[in-house]
């Protein structure tokens, strides 16, 4: 008897947020964990989530320079692997915090200091389980012109220093926008089709034929007429010719 595979749904690290998730303002990161300036810039994060508590959410995705850091994939790795256990963003700070130690067995100690318990972690790192996240979000942020770490994006508009001037800048860009299409009223759109729909209905009123009763009349009115018309004609003939015959 053959038997079924389990599928087991990954989460993605695009499907990871903080902050409040439903918030219509993105602040997105390619970054990395071994990288100082990364690490650096997560202190950014923190204040700018404090600052706009309840207005933005943050995402990170994984970008590993392989080729000056040769730890920091097995590290993205472990941060996909808790994120499946709700532990992301505690493994997040942790890793930035012991950036200089990121071995496999070290990530494995970190991965229970964030409050995972999964006996099969360190088989899933050696298997590289979620290899293909990390790779996926290496292969997006090519694509979308990342060269270095960190590279932030504000609702997909890139922003040109990872400095909490710009990023902060690029924020109130993003509200203001939100503002200026709160203004454009859904209302105005709904007018114009009523005034559209207007004009088609005054349209269709003026070319409607209307039917006029004395140029269509029906059988029964004309035939008494042409009755009642031709019995006096008749009459009239037989008193002429009497008369004629007198």
């Amino acid at each position: 008897m053959a038997f079924k595979k389990e599928v087991v749904e990954i989460i993605e690290p695009r499907d990871i947020f903080v902050g409040n998730v439903k918030a219509e303002i993105t602040l997105e990161e390619f970054g990395e964990y071994e990288s100082e300036v990364c690490a650096n810039a997560n202190e950014i994060v923190k204040k700018l989530l404090i600052e706009y508590d309840g207005v933005i959410r943050f995402n990170f995705r994984h970008f590993p320079l392989t080729n000056i850091h040769q730890r920091s994939l097995k590290a993205g790795e472990a941060a996909v692997a808790t994120g499946q256990e709700g532990k992301f963003w505690e493994m997040h700070n942790i890793l930035f915090a012991n950036r200089k130690n990121l071995g496999t067995t070290s990530l494995k100690l970190y991965s229970k200091e964030a409050g995972v318990n999964n006996k099969r972690f360190l088989d899933d790192l050696v298997n590289a389980t979620y290899g293909w996240q990390v790779q996926g979000d290496l292969r997006e942020g090519l694509n979308r012109g990342v060269t270095t770490v960190p590279t932030f994006f504000v609702n997909g508009e890139r922003m040109a220093k990872p400095t909490y001037e710009d990023i902060k800048k690029g924020i109130e860009d993003a509200i203001k926008n939100l503002k200026k299409k709160a203004k454009a009223p859904k209302v105005v759109v709904i007018e114009e089709e009523d005034e559209i729909e207007e004009v088609v209905e005054a349209k269709a009123a003026a070319t409607t034929p209307v039917k006029v009763a004395s140029k269509a009349p029906s059988k029964s009115t004309v035939k008494p007429a042409t009755k009642s018309a031709a019995k006096p004609a008749a009459k009239a003939t037989t008193k002429t010719a009497a008369k004629q015959r007198a």
